[in-house]
C-alpha cells in the first residue's frame, strides 16, 4: 500500500509554484481596475493547484499504460514506475482529483457571480475543459502530448484561459491587457514543458511520444526554446511599461533577463540532457517569483481590497 510519501512523491510539489504564477499573474491585473476578493482568489488558487496534480498524476499513469516510463528516462523516476504505486490506485486518485477540481471550480465560479448566468456556465464549461485537458495528456487512445500538441495546450491552459479568466472572475470584466502577462506565464510554461522533452527526447523517441523536440530534432527546439523566452520577457516588459506602476517594476526589467539569459546559455550550449533537469526548476521559480513580486506590488498599491 502506497504511503503518504508515496503520494506526494507522485503530486510532484515542485510543480505547483508555475501553476500558481497563473493566478498570481490573473490577480494583479485584477488589481489594476481595483477589484479583489480574497475568497475568490482562493478557490481559484486551490483549483489550479489541483488541476495541476490531477495532470502530475494522469501523467504518470498514462506514461505507465504506454511503457515510456522505463530505466532509460532521464527524469525523476515516476510512482508507477518505481512499484511505490499501482495503476489501479493511480487511476482511484486521478478520479478523485478530478472530482475535487470540479467542485472547486464550481466553487470558484459561484464565489465570483453568485447566480447562475451565461458567464457562469461558460466557465463551467472552461472547467471541463480543463479537467479533460489535464488527463488527456497522456491518457486515452489519442493522448495530445504524444502528437506533439502538449506545448499548445500548455500554453492556452497556463497563459490564455488561467491568466485571463482568473482576471475576469475578480474583476467581473474583460481586460485586453491581460493577454499580455497570460502570454508570459503561457510561453513560459511551454518553455518549462520543451526543457522537459529536451531532457527526454531520446526516450521519447524510442516509444513514439512525439513531442515537438521529436518532430523538430534538438537544434530547432533549442531555437524554439529561445523564442518562448524571449518572446515572454517582450511581453513582460510591454505590460511592466503600461502598468500605472511602472517605477517599481524597473528592477524586474533588468533582473528577469540576467537570470533568464544565464539559463538560456546552458541550454544553448549543454551537450548532456541530464543537465537540462535543473533548468526546469529555474525556469519555473523564476516565472513564480516574478508574478509574486508582480501580485504583492499591486497588493501594496490596490485601491480597494476587501
Amino acid at each position: 500500500m502506497p504511503t503518504p510519501k508515496d503520494w506526494i512523491s507522485a503530486m510532484r510539489l515542485r510543480t505547483l509554484p508555475l501553476a500558481a504564477s497563473t493566478v498570481l499573474a490573473g490577480s494583479a491585473s485584477a488589481f489594476n481596475y481595483g477589484k479583489f476578493s480574497w475568497i475568490t482568489f482562493t478557490l481559484i488558487l486551490l483549483t489550479t493547484l489541483f488541476l495541476q496534480i490531477l495532470s502530475n498524476l494522469a501523467n504518470d499513469l498514462g506514461d505507465a499504460i504506454k511503457g515510456t516510463d522505463d530505466e532509460n528516462r532521464l527524469g525523476p523516476v515516476r510512482s508507477i514506475q518505481s512499484g511505490a504505486i499501482s495503476k489501479s490506485e493511480m487511476k482511484r486518485m486521478t478520479i478523485l482529483f478530478s472530482v475535487i477540481s470540479f467542485l472547486l471550480g464550481i466553487a470558484a465560479i459561484y464565489s465570483a457571480f453568485e447566480t447562475i448566468n451565461w458567464q457562469t456556465i461558460l466557465f463551467i464549461i472552461i472547467g471541463i475543459a480543463a479537467i479533460a485537458a489535464a488527463m488527456k495528456y497522456t491518457l486515452g487512445k489519442n493522448p495530445y502530448g504524444y502528437s506533439g500538441l502538449g506545448d499548445v495546450f500548455v500554453f492556452l491552459f497556463f497563459g490564455l484561459v488561467g491568466v485571463v479568466g482568473t482576471d475576469y472572475l475578480l474583476s467581473g470584466v474583460f481586460h485586453w491587457s491581460a493577454i499580455l502577462p497570460a502570454y508570459t506565464v503561457g510561453v513560459f510554461s511551454a518553455a518549462v514543458l520543451n526543457l522537459n522533452n529536451l531532457r527526454d527526447h531520446k526516450n521519447d523517441k524510442l516509444h513514439g511520444k512525439n513531442t515537438i523536440v521529436v518532430k523538430l530534432g534538438i537544434e530547432k527546439a533549442k531555437q524554439f526554446h529561445f523564442f518562448l523566452i524571449i518572446s515572454g520577457m517582450v511581453s513582460l516588459a510591454l505590460f511592466l511599461y503600461l502598468s500605472p506602476l511602472l517605477i517599481w517594476y524597473a528592477l524586474l526589467v533588468f533582473l528577469i533577463p540576467t537570470a533568464l539569459g544565464k539559463h538560456l546559455n546552458i541550454v544553448r550550449h549543454t551537450k548532456d540532457e541530464r543537465l537540462l533537469d535543473p533548468e526546469l526548476k529555474t525556469v519555473a521559480l523564476i516565472t513564480f517569483g516574478t508574478f509574486l513580486v508582480f501580485f504583492i506590488f499591486q497588493l501594496i498599491s490596490t485601491y480597494e481590497v476587501f
